[in-house]
């Protein structure tokens, strides 16, 4: 594993970059990457990102004035708050030379990685070492900076959120993160068919475990029914976790294809890591996530089994 000196050094050392960000991107790793793919040409390097094609409406402005043009060849390949090569963007089939994460999980597919398993986000590694570069952090880095961190802590409501988390919020705001705007959009504007979805979510979840386990499951009708497009999914595992008395909790989605996504949300105990490893998936004690290929009845009984296998 490398220090943040010893990569900002090694990215120091390299002129020509492709950045990934991961399947089913979020904020953290469409502002992360977006946020180093500035910086880089900030101190003259040429980087670009994969052209992820799931990136959503909400988080392509950051991304798209930034993909890499037909034919770019890199000289390196760096993935941001990629957890795992499951989570490889679609298309890519290569190995990365460098990988900056915050996922406890990560299990070093990449040559090198830069991993800070004690940050909330993965923005406030790339902050780190945007800084340990002395590269220029401007408006557009620190936005898309702030939407990485911001996002992947909840708007700072989940207990993922540090001292240092706030901290790192604060000094975007005054390198010239516009969090005014940033908040309204990313956590205070929805769509109708989101607020559609959102009804029809709490009005089928199921508890197990003395309601201290809630369960919400998210079907390819329901969203036709909602009218709720991609975009519409930011933050979708968060509602089942609101309800009083809920210690743990899991949202489940039906995929194309017959695949299941499963998102799992904890206080710590049972471990969201554990629990999804068994699936063949991974990440953080308190959020975690994977797939299975079976229905959403089928995956709501095995993620159960395994959450309560896993409590203690």
């Amino acid at each position: 594993m490398m220090t943040v000196s010893e990569a900002a050094k090694a990215f120091l050392a390299c002129d020509r970059y492709l950045i990934l960000t991961h399947r089913n991107p979020d904020g953290d790793t469409v502002g992360s990457a977006s946020a180093f793919c500035r910086g880089l040409r900030a101190l003259g390097k040429s980087a670009y990102l994969y052209r992820n094609p799931q990136i959503t409406k909400t988080y392509l402005p950051f991304a798209e004035p930034l993909f890499a043009p037909e034919g770019y060849v890199p000289d390196v390949t760096v993935a941001v708050d990629v957890a795992d090569v499951r989570m490889y963007p679609n298309g890519y089939t290569g190995r990365p030379e460098y990988c900056i994460d915050h996922h406890g999980s990560n299990p070093g597919f990449a040559g090198e990685t830069c991993l800070m398993a004690h940050k909330a986000s993965c923005g406030e590694a790339v902050l780190e070492i945007l800084k340990a570069m002395n590269a220029p952090i401007d408006g557009d880095v620190a936005d898309a900076l702030y939407a990485a961190v911001s996002t992947d802590c909840g708007a700072f409501q989940y207990r993922n959120t540090t001292a240092d988390t706030l901290r790192a919020a604060a000094e975007l705001i005054e390198l010239g993160a516009d969090h005014v705007a940033l908040n309204k959009k990313l956590f205070r504007t929805f769509s109708r068919g989101r607020l559609t979805l959102e009804g029809m979510v709490y009005t089928t979840m199921r508890q197990y475990r003395d309601g201290t386990l809630n369960v919400a499951a998210v079907s390819l009708k329901m969203l036709e029914e909602a009218g709720a497009a991609e975009e519409d999914m930011d933050d979708l595992a968060s509602l089942a976790g609101k309800l009083a008395g809920v210690e743990a909790s899991v949202t489940l989605r039906e995929m194309a294809g017959g695949m299941v996504k499963a998102s799992v949300r904890t206080n710590g105990n049972p471990d969201a890591s554990k629990v999804c490893a068994k699936f063949g998936g991974g990440g953080h004690v308190m959020a975690s996530g994977c797939s299975m290929e079976c229905t959403l009845e089928e995956a709501e009984a095995r993620i159960v089994a395994a959450m309560l296998e896993e409590w203690q």
